[in-house]
């Protein structure tokens, strides 16, 4: 009999339980407040919707052995753009929803091994918002954003930085380098590898440009004029510039940090539009907490007509990252129901029932315990606040 979890998945103890269930709730309070619905996507799907139409590679997805092609979710946002394009097509535009779930992922270990990642996502989806020229989706999606992390009391001591970039950007840049070596290019753009990009052998100048370029990333203001001088004018960079223009004070007022990116591309490649990745310093490292973007191409893959955007919490990330301690609230007081005599199990029984129908939190100590001091000893080594002992019957 095996002892141990699947390699990649873990067991939660109840107060990591109770810390997960906390954030959910904590950002599905957010949500509600900006007019998002929930909704609850299956866990198993047909792997021709959780590829999502190539954006998520085809080794990452968990399979399953079944009559036809299944799979389990390795996120939801595929799943919720199917189901809105079907099921909730005649539903009127925006469609604002959320949902919370464990999502699955395939992944090599460092022997090369195979091991399964399980973890807990929350996020939203915003389907059929104004599209490329209009900045309003971005602008609500950022701003949701920046509401998430001050309803969960994420500011300067974790130092969060909302990491911009777009598909656009980087597709223009491409453009300028020769069709056969563009996947190599945009490889080493997004890996942040100057070797593999001095090694490509492409022209002097769009070599040094794309080393540049490389190295381009920070205040938003900055690098738009950069780009601008790099790129010319561009309806891209007038949507970008649109939306920083809103979000900057925003961001600010919660002690966030904005670095603009245009070789940025998440670890899916699903956006087509803006993207996003918001990053704090943990103990020891960085820490990914959230991130998304636009994906109107996939939209359309599943037969909608309007695109869509969205992005999705690490839970597991945020309680490692302010600790079970901060975000778990403390245990609600419990009395632990004890007896001297098994004679008396039954009138405990009793007590315990008093407890519960006044909606207090009680439990039963199962063995008879001889002293009241030694039951009050047993409900401290539980958690327990308080103490019923039924003492011997006159």
């Amino acid at each position: 009999m095996a002892l141990q979890p699947a390699a990649g998945a873990r067991d939660l103890n109840p107060r990591e339980v109770e810390s997960n269930r906390w954030l959910c709730e904590q950002l599905a309070q957010v949500y509600r407040l900006w007019g998002y619905a929930e909704v609850a996507p299956p866990a198993v799907e047909r792997l021709e919707t959780l590829a999502a139409g190539g954006g998520i590679n085809q080794l990452e997805l968990v399979r399953l052995a079944a009559a036809e092609p299944l799979g389990l979710r390795p996120e939801m946002t595929a799943s919720i753009a199917r189901a809105a394009c079907t099921r909730l097509a005649a539903r009127p535009r925006p469609l604002r929803l959320w949902s919370s779930g464990v999502v699955f992922r395939c992944a090599s270990g460092d022997g090369g091994q195979h091991r399964l990642e399980e973890r807990l996502q929350s996020g939203v989806e915003l389907l059929g918002a104004a599209g490329p020229g209009s900045s309003a989706g971005d602008v609500e999606l950022l701003a949701l954003l920046l509401a998430c992390l001050q309803q969960l009391n994420i500011a300067a001591a974790q130092r969060p930085r909302l990491l911009l970039g777009h598909h656009g950007l980087l597709s223009a840049l491409l453009d300028q380098v020769p069709d056969r070596q563009r996947t190599a290019t945009r490889k080493a753009l997004t890996s942040f590898d100057p070797v593999a990009l001095g090694q490509l052998q492409l022209p002097g100048y769009q070599g040094q440009a794309l080393q540049q370029l490389m190295r381009l990333r920070g205040e938003p203001e900055q690098v738009l004029y950069q780009l601008e001088q790099q790129l010319g004018p561009s309806p891209v960079l007038n949507e970008l510039a649109a939306t920083i223009n809103v979000i900057s004070p925003l961001a600010r007022r919660h002690g966030i940090a904005l670095q603009l990116d245009p070789s940025f591309q998440p670890h899916y490649d699903l956006y087509d539009g803006l993207v996003l990745q918001l990053v704090c310093q943990g103990a020891d490292a960085p820490v990914a907490i959230a991130s998304g973007g636009r994906y109107d191409a996939l939209v359309g893959r599943f037969g909608g007509e309007s695109g869509g955007m969205g992005f999705s919490f690490e839970v597991g990330a945020i309680r490692e990252l302010l600790g079970t301690e901060v975000t778990a609230p403390n245990r609600p007081e419990t009395t632990l129901v004890s007896f001297q005599e098994p004679s008396q199990l039954e009138a405990a029984l009793a007590a315990l029932q008093e407890f519960h129908q006044r909606g207090e939190r009680a439990e039963l100590l199962h063995q008879p315990c001889a002293t009241r001091s030694g039951a009050e000893a047993v409900a401290i080594q539980r958690g327990c606040t308080a103490t019923r002992w039924l003492g011997p019957t006159p």
